[in-house]
């Protein structure tokens, strides 16, 4: 509503008859915009995807042609959009809970008196009552000012407060950073300047997250990729069939339409996709549980990023809550040669305190003076200049002169610095001890309207009275910065105090600092800004136009920068942050901008902050490998499967198996697990390096078994059925792989998906619906053969990652997790020794397996579980002999225990005669020697106990 204009008292505002024809006339500041996502717009983009409409149309197709037995994959379709949604209810739900609890309420002048309502019971006309830390609520014209500026960067991207004088305009949504004064609002509700732009400027931001972005990547390629390959695919399951004429006559097209169905639908990674967003959201509600508000998921993620993290002294590394302790007289403060009025003058200090403290626009270090000094009436302001952050100082005038207060380095330069005078000497002595000090001085003459004005220091201040205040140090705060220094994220410490008194303050908290930097000596130049950044870790007399640029300039250097705050000086630093951390208690125009949100303002929760990000993306890696080593193979077997007219050797229901049991499944466990990896740049390269070789291996074995298995005639649901054993065989192996190092945790997941696979293979009700039938002795001999070779080449393609990964680290500066330098010569022998096992074990496994085709029917399955337990077991040793010679117990343990299961087993194909041979007498021996080396000295005295033992890798 635009303002009719009427004349209003500024020192009586509205009255009440006025408010309610204003309300009656809907001339009211009720306006409410979402400072969060839509409920459409959150349904919208979990819901109506490319992808998700490209496997809802091929579950509805196999629903159509009666084949609902392989549309298992829409299930997951449907539970990510039905997640993402729900997560992201929750999310908005608490942002929107945050800003009701949260909203500013308004100062306006009513029928004489200052009342505060909320900002939308603000009406046209009303009288706006601005101080320092205000937000605007509507549109309004300034009537009276004193001292008033107006930040107005949210709205206008201008950094610089503006100074607003009677007749101008300040706009809704601004903050009042310096000074006071009193508006008449113009514009309220939707014709307000900030909610004319509120569905622009509070809309739901993504801020930038390598891993959405790489993982939209990944689905872009395979959108170009699915109508071509779908193509070549269903053309050549058409051919199968007889040609697309045949195929539609005979009925068998549902066949060729099954086929394709498959092959498109396992190019696409949707699992992924619901992995980061179940990630993300867990990782904020674990925050949530310890009182942190994310306020956008991805958010999450960029906490893993961060290398250097900047600190507002006060609020903290402190509580806050200062307290005056003491005034501190100076000698000599009567101008020398001064008559006695000059001297009663400057005695006057007390007077002069308490006025501060009681002053309606006393800022919170000023306020505290009021208890100390409690009588405020002797003084009579003529003239004053409010405080102002960005020049730290304040005056009152009288007819006896001006006192200003304020930092001493503002008011009197380098003589407050300098040792070698009385002022600088006693100044440099108390800000060495970590109290806050100020200074009250006093000049002879009475200001000036102008001097008012212009806000000029008068001439002839003489230092009168130095005044500390002190701070609670954070009980929590020295051991947060040493979780940092070990994390190896740089900490800076930013504030306006005097440096000296924000060194102290630093050492306390166990920093190794000799003194503060002063920020009036800082370069403009981003770049030389930079170096001293680099180089020192405690700046002093930082204004808030230099916090900004403090983090752009770290940001220059490839810092990846995280902000904490509470005060409206720190609003700007904390946008511009990569992650902007404010508390609770601050501001609302700095929670507002604000990534994360402390809301009970502890300082002790950033270490599980930081620790939540890393889990995130450092987990995300390691799944990303399964989900993208399975869109490489599943592309490639597309491509070549069309090329050559082959029908392709999966159900849909099958690669379900696999999908679940090797990728789904564990990945969600994994997704979720502890994991303090530092964070490296090139997500999307590293998992690359894994997947497309990994990917290409198995395509290719699987092609080279359906090629020989056609040449052996084998029909093709046993061939079916092949290919989906070697794809779970060598799918597990890729995760136990991509687990490494095992923790207890991790071999439960590994354990229970072998466990899985078993039964799925053995139970008649899981193959009679997955279509499972006995390949044959010749497929079973072929599959063996062909799915060792794909093991130790996924080996292979993992030493070789291992290798790359660990120059991505060193090339970050970071240290990687190696085997000790020195391993005794027993460990290496135990080590080599389980290997051995492990190979000759899962050889000896698939020689059983072998053998339940020469058996009796009634013994084929006791005979299959034993040879497949063997083989399995035999991988798991292989598994958890990694971590042997890096002197892990879990992995000791883990070893033996498999070792001990392989060997009973063994046991039992030695007491049987059909199934007794050379080889599983060598199994139970090696198996006996690797059990015991590990345990007898020296070779047991060089693995960690097992509570020591590592859960967090």
């Amino acid at each position: 509503m635009t303002s009719s204009g009427v004349q209003v008292d500024p020192a009586i505002g509205l009255d009440a008859a006025a408010v309610a024809a204003r309300v009656a006339d809907g001339r009211v500041n009720a306006y409410r915009a979402d400072a969060s996502r839509s409920a459409w717009s959150i349904v919208r983009a979990n819901v109506f995807t490319l992808f998700n409409a490209i496997v809802f149309a091929c579950f509805g197709i196999l629903f159509v042609i009666g084949r609902w037995q392989d549309a298992l994959f829409g299930f997951a379709a449907i539970g990510n959009a039905v997640i993402g949604s729900f997560q992201e209810f929750r999310a908005k739900r608490a942002l929107d809970r945050l800003a009701l609890l949260n909203a500013a309420q308004a100062r306006v002048r009513r029928d004489g008196a200052e009342v505060e309502i909320p900002p939308g019971e603000v009406v046209e006309d009303d009288i706006l009552v601005l101080r320092a830390g205000d937000q605007i609520p509507a549109d309004a014209e300034v009537v009276t000012a004193r001292g008033l500026q107006v930040d107005e960067s949210m709205l206008t991207g201008e950094s610089d407060a503006v100074d607003k004088l009677p007749g101008t305009e300040v706009l809704s949504g601004s903050i009042v950073v310096a000074g006071e004064g009193a508006a008449r609002v113009t514009k309220v509700g939707a014709d307000s300047y900030a909610n004319r732009f509120a569905d622009e400027a509070k809309k739901f931001s993504l801020m930038r997250s390598e891993l959405r972005s790489s993982i939209d990547r990944v689905l872009r390629w395979v959108s170009f990729a699915i109508a071509p390959v779908g193509i070549l695919v269903i053309n050549a399951q058409m051919q199968v069939m007889g040609g697309w004429g045949a195929a539609f006559s005979s009925g068998r097209w549902t066949d060729a339409v099954t086929a394709a169905i498959a092959s498109i639908t396992a190019m696409i990674p949707l699992g992924l996709v619901l992995m980061t967003s179940i990630a993300f959201a867990v990782g904020a509600a674990k925050l949530a549980s310890q009182q942190v508000l994310v306020n956008e998921l991805p958010a999450v993620e960029g906490l893993a990023r961060v290398d250097l993290i900047c600190l507002d002294k006060t609020g903290t590394l402190t509580i806050g809550d200062i307290a005056f302790d003491a005034a501190h007289e100076l000698p000599g403060a009567a101008p020398a040669g001064g008559s006695a009025g000059a001297a009663d003058a400057v005695s006057g200090w007390r007077d002069a305190l308490a006025w501060y403290g009681a002053a309606p626009d006393a800022n919170a270090t000023a306020r505290v003076l009021a208890d100390a000094f409690p009588d405020a009436d002797r003084l009579r302001p003529t003239a004053t200049i409010p405080f102002s952050s960005a020049r730290k100082w304040s005056a009152v005038s009288e007819a006896g002169g001006t006192w200003v207060m304020g930092a001493p380095e503002m008011v009197f330069g380098d003589a407050a610095t300098d040792d070698t005078g009385d002022f600088g000497r006693r100044v440099t002595e108390l800000a060495a001890t970590g109290r806050r000090t100020l200074v009250l001085a006093h000049a002879p003459a009475s200001l000036t309207p102008a001097e008012a004005e212009a806000e000029t220091l008068p001439a002839g201040l003489v230092p009168v009275v130095l005044l500390t205040f002190r701070e609670q140090i954070r009980p929590d705060a020295a051991q947060t910065l040493e979780y940092f220094r070990e994390q190896g994220v740089s900490i800076r410490i930013i504030s306006g105090d005097n440096p000296r008194t924000v060194a102290a303050i630093a050492r306390e908290v166990g920093l190794d600092v000799a003194e503060g930097y002063d920020a009036r000596t800082l370069p403009t130049d981003e770049a030389e800004l930079g170096e001293i950044l680099d180089a020192h870790q405690v700046f002093g007399r930082v204004t808030p136009a230099q916090k900004k640029g403090m983090v752009t300039a770290l940001q220059a250097r490839g810092h990846t920068v995280a902000m904490t705050g509470d005060g409206v000086n720190d609003a700007l630093a904390i946008k511009t942050a990569d992650i902007g951390i404010a508390m609770n208690s601050g501001a609302a125009a700095t929670k507002a901008v604000a990534r994360l949100v402390l809301l009970d303002g502890q300082f002790s929760h950033l270490p599980a902050v930081v620790a939540q990000g890393r889990q995130v993306i450092a987990n995300i890696e390691r799944v990303s490998m399964l989900f993208l080593t399975k869109t490489v193979y599943a592309t490639t077997l597309a491509v070549v499967f069309g090329a050559l007219l082959l029908e392709f050797p999966f159900l849909p229901r099958q690669l379900s198996i696999t999908d679940g049991l090797t990728i789904g499944i564990p990945a969600f466990f994994l997704a979720l697990m502890p994991n303090a990896r530092r964070y490296v740049p090139g997500f999307l390269p590293r998992s690359l390096s894994f997947a497309v070789p990994a990917g290409l291996i198995i395509a290719t074995g699987l092609t080279t078994y359906s090629l020989l298995a056609r040449s052996l005639e084998v029909p093709q649901p046993q061939l079916r059925t092949g290919t989906t054993i070697i794809l779970a065989i060598v799918g597990i192996w890729v995760l136990a792989v991509l687990s490494r190092p095992l923790n207890r945790y991790k071999v439960l997941i590994v354990g229970a998906m072998f466990v899985g696979l078993v039964i799925i293979f053995t139970v008649p009700l899981s193959t009679a619906f997955f279509d499972l039938r006995d390949p044959g002795e010749d497929a079973a001999v072929l599959l063996t053969l062909v799915a060792i070779p794909m093991i130790a080449a996924i080996e292979v393609v993992r030493f070789f990652h291992r290798r790359f990964l660990t120059r991505a680290l060193a090339a970050a500066g970071l240290d990687s997790a190696t085997a000790p330098a020195s391993t005794p010569p027993a460990v290496t022998v135990a080590a080599v020794l389980a290997y051995v096992a492990a190979l000759v074990a899962t050889g000896l496994g698939l020689i059983v397996l072998l053998a339940r085709y020469d058996v009796p029917d009634d013994d084929v399955l006791r005979v299959s579980l034993l040879g497949a337990g063997i083989a399995l077991f035999g991988l798991m040793i292989l598994a958890a002999a990694a971590g042997m010679r890096r002197g892990s117990g879990l992995s000791r343990l883990l070893v033996s225990v498999y070792l001990v299961i392989v060997v009973g087993l063994t046991v039992l194909v030695l007491a049987d005669s059909r199934l007794s041979n050379l080889w599983a007498t060598g199994v139970a021996v090696i198996g006996v020697v690797a059990i015991v080396l590990p345990w007898l000295p020296p070779a047991s005295r060089f693995f960690s106990r097992l509570r020591d033992s590592s859960m967090t890798a």
